[in-house]
């Protein structure tokens, strides 16, 4: 009897253990519960729908104020119309922040760690019923899981007492978007005080509104505000605020190495050991040096933060203007670097400063360190406008930290020379060089120049420079570039080049091998290196990479690899011109009828991280080969909104609730069927709906999925041949 007992405990424990294994893979990111205010009202007046959301760690969650175009999937909430109640305005976002997607180009809002939304309604008879539903994606910036999410709600409770005057009700019903409108700037204000309020709940049951605000955890939120400020970045920039340091910090160093710089240290050297009349002094003066150069650059810094902050953001995702002018200010930066004018700042305004820089003490060394500024500002003026320039829609404190980056590699050569001048004996000779410096630095402003114009060119589909043209720009810019390094090209303010040095021709070989790299993608390489700079592939009109491979496997027409037209193929599409399908059913039968392997690939539209997997994965030749010709594909969007004919609605097992949508049906499917809900997932199948390997996420080594693919083929064959 007790060894029944024990193995009754052994199955009981196992069977625990198994089903929490299954309940971990539906992930639950999001929580959120339900306010309003004020607690109390009278019929007439209005009351403020809170949406709270609590967000998990590593996670972020699309708002619901950008363009639903985009790619991402928005918030949206759907109220059930009632004469109880009415709607004032949209639905309002507290506060979200703004970031930029190199994949979708273009800007969105999100929130991380708590959110909040909020919606105004009059209040029209007492008891009022206030309910409706709403749609969400959370995706992660850690392992590149996105998921969309629908869920209901309802508020009751609502307390009303008696009601309002006449006159006031129709005051009322007269203004509401008016008011609305006023009091949206008061919501905003009241963003920090607001988002306090925010409950965890179970993502997929049915909430029920409480009455009394639950208070989130703040040191929570204030716990995730305190991520070092060198870190903080939109979930999909290219690098990090550390990383723009850095490449702010190489400006700096580049532009010690123009003509309007180099000359300047031993000049500084000997102002410097002339006045001091001791070593600690000498030190003490070199050190303020240094720091006033920081300052002063930090400072400009300062003064254009609140121009190229996170508000700049929208009008570089969603405006010609801007974009075309910072693209000009590049190539007019480019041409100064070659030598057709200088930027200059008035002499007499620098005169005055270079006279002020007499005066003893620390306020004589700040204007000499201003005055260092002012005349080499021919030189630097481009590099510090270019890294204002690309500081644009970033953080507030981006600017700031690149003028500090680069006024830190800036003066600290000065510092030290200024500490030990002993070493100016080591330095090179004043030369010809240093206008090499500049024109290679105007080469590359010239580069960087197509990237804005680029921008607005996409968003206003000019297609005066789409992708084959872009890439054609930089080969001919940077062909240029290695010729210069040969000597082959000479600009203005050129010294004459009598033999090429091995510092020169090892540069010629660098770019030289970088036009090389860039060449395939005039013919439909994806050039994955450099996918953040230049315009997507749907740009590009000629495709050759595909043409061979369509040739290469020996078909004409889509439809002659499958068995049957694909239902939804008319607005649903599969990336590098695989042909596949977008219903699981059909898509099984032809995998039947085939003896091919089944291939689901769950997706979305909004899904950032399944773009960059088809971008970075499945363009791989060996990836695209197998998928083509091994496995029938069928791509199952979670968060497509086409409603399907009634006949086709169910409701669900998992969460009760009527499945009417293709995005809703197929996420349900994963769900239920798979035990996951996030994307990208990929899923192998046999014929008898198997799987045959476990499922793979988000993984940016081609070379593992081409393991996963062949793996899951080799299991297809071995179940095959025992039949």
């Amino acid at each position: 009897m007790k060894s029944k007992i024990f193995k009754l405990k052994i199955l009981l424990l196992f069977l625990i253990g198994f089903f929490n294994q299954i309940q971990a893979q539906i992930l639950q990111p999001a929580k959120w519960s339900y306010d309003f205010a004020p607690s109390e009202v009278k019929i007439g007046e209005e009351v403020d729908l809170i949406f709270n959301v609590k967000i998990d760690r590593n996670w972020y969650l699309y708002s619901s104020d950008f363009d639903p175009d985009l790619g991402p999937m928005v918030t949206e909430f759907s109220f059930v119309p009632h004469q109880s109640y009415e709607l004032i305005g949209e639905i309002i976002p507290v506060n979200p922040s703004k970031g930029y997607d190199d994949i979708f180009n273009g800007e969105y809002t999100y929130f991380k760690g708590t959110g909040q939304f909020r919606q105004k309604i009059v209040i029209r008879s007492e008891n009022p019923v206030i309910r409706g539903e709403y749609s969400y994606q959370v995706c992660s910036d850690v392992d590149g899981k996105c998921i969309p999410f629908d869920d209901d709600f309802e508020f009751s409770n609502i307390k009303v007492k008696g009601g309002v005057s006449a006159s006031e009700s129709r005051q009322s019903q007269a203004e509401p978007t008016k008011r609305a409108k006023e009091e949206a700037a008061e919501v905003n204000d009241g963003a920090d005080n607001a988002q306090e309020k925010s409950a965890a709940g179970p993502m997929f049951e049915v909430k029920e509104f409480q009455t009394e605000a639950r208070e989130t955890n703040l040191e929570d939120r204030k716990s995730g505000e305190k991520t070092s400020v060198l870190k903080q970045r939109s979930p999909n920039d290219a690098y990090s605020l550390l990383a723009f340091i850095f490449i702010a910090f190489l400006g700096g160093l580049a532009a010690l190495f123009t003509p309007c710089v180099f000359p300047m240290i031993p000049m500084t050297v000997s102002f410097f050991t002339g006045k001091a009349k001791t070593r600690p002094q000498a030190v003490k003066n070199a050190f303020i040096y240094g720091f006033s150069i920081i300052l002063i650059y930090t400072v400009i810094g300062s003064v254009f933060a609140p121009f190229m902050g996170p508000g700049m953001a929208n009008e570089l995702a969603t405006n010609w203007i801007p974009n075309v002018i910072f693209s000009l200010v590049f190539i007019i930066f480019a041409l100064s670097f070659f030598g057709l004018f200088e930027i200059t700042l008035p002499s007499s305004f620098v005169n005055k400063m270079d006279k002020k820089a007499d005066q003893g003490g620390i306020i004589g060394i700040f204007f000499m360190a201003f005055t260092l500024v002012l005349v080499s500002f021919s030189c630097t003026g481009p590099i510090v406008g270019s890294i204002l320039v690309e500081s644009a829609g970033g953080l507030v404190l981006k600017p700031i930290l690149g003028m500090f980056g680069f006024s830190l590699a800036f003066a600290i050569p000065f510092t030290l020379f200024a500490i030990f001048p002993e070493w100016l004996n080591s330095l090179p000779k004043s030369g010809g060089w240093l206008n090499s410096v500049k024109v290679f630095l105007g080469f590359i402003e010239l580069a960087l120049a197509l990237k804005f114009l680029s921008v607005a060119d996409q968003a206003y589909h000019w297609g005066i420079l789409d992708r084959e043209i872009y890439i054609a720009f930089w080969i001919v810019i940077f062909t240029l570039l290695g010729f210069y390094f040969l000597g082959k090209i000479r600009l203005p303010h050129d010294s004459e080049l009598k033999h090429v040095s091995v510092g020169r021709l090892m540069l010629a070989i660098i770019t030289f091998t970088f036009v090389t790299y860039l060449v395939p993608g005039m013919f439909g390489a994806p050039l994955k290196g450099l996918a953040g700079y230049l315009p997507p592939l749907s740009t590009h009109d000629f495709n050759l990479s595909n043409v061979i491979m369509r040739s290469e496997m020996g078909y004409a027409d889509i439809r002659d690899e499958l068995c049957d037209d694909p239902e939804y193929a008319d607005f649903l599409h599969l990336p590098h011109d695989i042909r596949g399908y977008f219903d699981y059913e059909q898509a099984l039968a032809c995998a039947r009828e085939k003896n091919k392997p089944l291939f689901i690939d769950f997706t979305g539209h909004g899904c950032v991280n399944c773009r960059e997997m088809e971008a970075r994965v499945w363009s791989n030749p060996e990836v695209l080969r197998r998928l083509r010709n091994d496995f029938v594909v069928v791509a199952l969007y979670v968060d497509d909104k086409k409603e399907l004919p009634e006949n086709k609605w169910y409701t669900s097992k998992y969460d009760g609730k009527v499945k009417k949508s293709i995005g809703k049906q197929n996420a349900d499917f994963q769900i239920t069927r798979f035990q996951n809900n996030a994307q990208p997932f990929y899923v192998i199948l046999d014929a008898n709906e198997e799987m045959l390997l476990e499922p793979k996420a988000y993984d940016l080594n081609a070379s593992n999925f081409v393991s996963f693919l062949d793996d899951a083929l080799e299991k297809f064959e071995q179940k095959a041949s025992t039949f």
